[in-house]
């Protein structure tokens, strides 16, 4: 399959980039950025033509990868859908629910395959987790706690305007719901609120009535970070294991669910309708911060 990268941050140097120049079933067509000598130093590494235009490089290939920010990247994956382009996409899809659902609708009236990239969630270890916990059933709440700081030295997100002015509810906060709502399940209702340091305090309630609690930063103090998550209910009180942190091997296996997509497989389950249910979730809990009221999903 043949693909056309959008984006030449850190996320498309560490991730999209080293992942699709190793996929045996994949070429790596293009790239095209914002910043047109970025695009052709990333380009070079990996063998491929640097794009000076984003609909030239949609024109060449048959799916785009895109790691960008969410609005940047809504009006791509859009215009790509629209073109019959299959979709490797970042978390979120987009801010907004319109956006959203104009890139679901456009991927299904034109028979597109997608994925969107959320990454510990494509490790065997949280599938295996996900599955098992789905099995069981009976699930009366879950937690997940995203907290940390991309403001630490060395750390390359720290200078990404959009986590900056969005903060955790949008970066981390698809990560943690990407986990909770296969095990509890759709979201009806959100609360939330907003502490100092961007740390984020969210209450979902779920259609079988179980709540789910996260709460979220990427700019807290070093010393309050962490990664946890559990749920519990009629099965005990389950934890999330630790999986490892390998954006390339996830990134490779999105690639393997989009290519078995595209050929008439299984719809992956990380696909743009998923991606779109996260967002209106996170959309109605930035309103419920606002307000300071409930919001209705």
């Amino acid at each position: 399959m043949r693909f056309g990268l959008f984006g030449t941050g850190p996320w498309a140097h560490m991730a999209h980039a080293p992942a699709l120049a190793a996929h045996e079933s994949v070429e790596l067509v293009g790239v095209w950025g914002r910043n047109p000598d970025k695009a052709a130093e990333l380009a070079a590494l990996h063998d491929a033509k640097p794009y000076a235009d984003a609909d030239d490089l949609i024109a060449d290939v048959d799916a785009v990868a895109i790691a960008l920010p969410p609005d940047v990247q809504a009006p791509i994956a859009l215009r790509a859908a629209t073109s019959g382009k299959h979709l490797l996409l970042d978390k979120p899809v987009a801010f907004t629910n319109a956006e959203a659902d104009a890139i679901v609708s456009a991927a299904e009236d034109n028979d597109v395959a997608s994925v969107v990239f959320f990454t510990r969630r494509l490790m065997p270890e949280i599938r295996d987790f996900v599955a098992s916990a789905q099995e069981a059933g009976g699930w009366l709440e879950g937690r997940v706690d995203h907290v940390g700081s991309i403001y630490t030295e060395g750390n390359p997100f720290g200078a990404s305007a959009w986590r900056r002015e969005s903060g955790g509810l949008w970066d981390v906060g698809p990560h943690a719901l990407a986990l909770l709502l296969p095990i509890l399940g759709p979201v009806t209702e959100v609360t939330a609120m907003a502490g100092v340091r961007d740390m984020i305090h969210v209450l979902t309630r779920h259609d079988g009535g179980a709540i789910g609690t996260m709460t979220l930063s990427v700019d807290a103090p070093p010393a309050a970070g962490r990664e946890e998550a559990a749920i519990a209910g009629e099965a005990g009180v389950r934890t999330a294991p630790n999986a490892p942190w390998d954006p390339v091997q996830a990134l490779g296996r999105a690639i393997d669910e989009l290519l078995a997509a595209s050929a008439g497989g299984p719809k992956p389950e990380l696909d743009v309708r998923f991606g779109a249910r996260i967002t209106a979730i996170l959309a109605a809990a930035q309103e419920a911060i606002r307000t300071g009221r409930t919001t209705t999903v």
